[in-house]
């Protein structure tokens, strides 16, 4: 097992709320939701690979001396296709796309592609298509919405592993992205095992607070500030 392997690991044994607890303990941008599992409960935890997606506008050729744009017209590569080929077993694709839910920006042919290279799964900040193919592989898709409408024509993309805005929240290439029913959490790799020890001991906090409550400690006693900010002295 890497090291990378292990820390993945270890962050999909909690949930969104508690690395979301932990984020805000750190000083850090916390979890998020409106991007829901779009089949069944699934949980992921992985890197973040980055896709920027834009709307697709006006003439598709390239300007003088200026890039061809990364579109499915004109030969082009199809959107999101470098990046999948370029992701890997520890992989979350992340892609932005601003929220926007009248187009899809993930599909079952790409949902085949990520699966076949071992990707854990797909975060979009927009809408998806195909969720019965994506499901039928077992292919974790988390998205804002669902819709049939084809990406082609409609969206082209502008980078892959830079920076990117999720929900607001900015996601590099690396970070940790963690996935479940109840929302997304990206936690910065640079700081990733200073949120683990604190998810773990928010996450130790709330087992024990449970306990009591299911033994007949009165709630307000059980859920006293102090004890829920770790700061009680006995």
């Amino acid at each position: 097992m890497t090291a990378g392997t292990s820390l993945l690991a270890q962050f999909a044994a909690l949930d969104s709320a508690t690395v979301s607890d932990a984020l805000d303990a750190c000083g850090l941008s916390p979890g998020q939701g409106g991007l829901r599992p779009m089949w069944g409960t699934p949980k992921v935890a992985g890197f973040a690979r980055t896709v920027q997606l834009e709307p697709l506008t006006g003439a598709l050729d390239p300007p003088p001396g200026g890039p061809a744009p990364l579109t499915d017209r004109h030969g082009g590569p199809h959107i999101l296709t470098g990046a999948i080929a370029e992701a890997g077993p520890e992989d979350v694709v992340v892609v932005a796309n601003g929220g926007r839910t009248d187009v899809s920006s993930w599909g079952g042919i790409v949902s085949v592609g990520a699966s076949v290279r071992g990707v854990r799964g797909v975060v979009t900040d927009g809408a998806c298509r195909d969720v019965g193919q994506a499901r039928a592989l077992g292919f974790p898709v988390f998205a804002r919405g669902r819709v049939p409408v084809t990406a082609r024509g409609r969206l082209r993309q502008t980078s892959a592993g830079e920076p990117v805005s999720l929900g607001g929240v900015t996601v590099v290439q690396g970070d940790v992205v963690l996935a479940d029913e109840g929302g997304v959490v990206v936690v910065p790799r640079e700081r990733a095992d200073e949120v683990l020890d604190a998810a773990r001991r928010l996450a130790d906090r709330e087992a024990a607070i449970e306990a009591d409550v299911r033994a007949g400690v009165p709630l307000p006693v059980a859920m006293r500030d102090a004890r829920l900010a770790g700061t009680e002295t006995r």
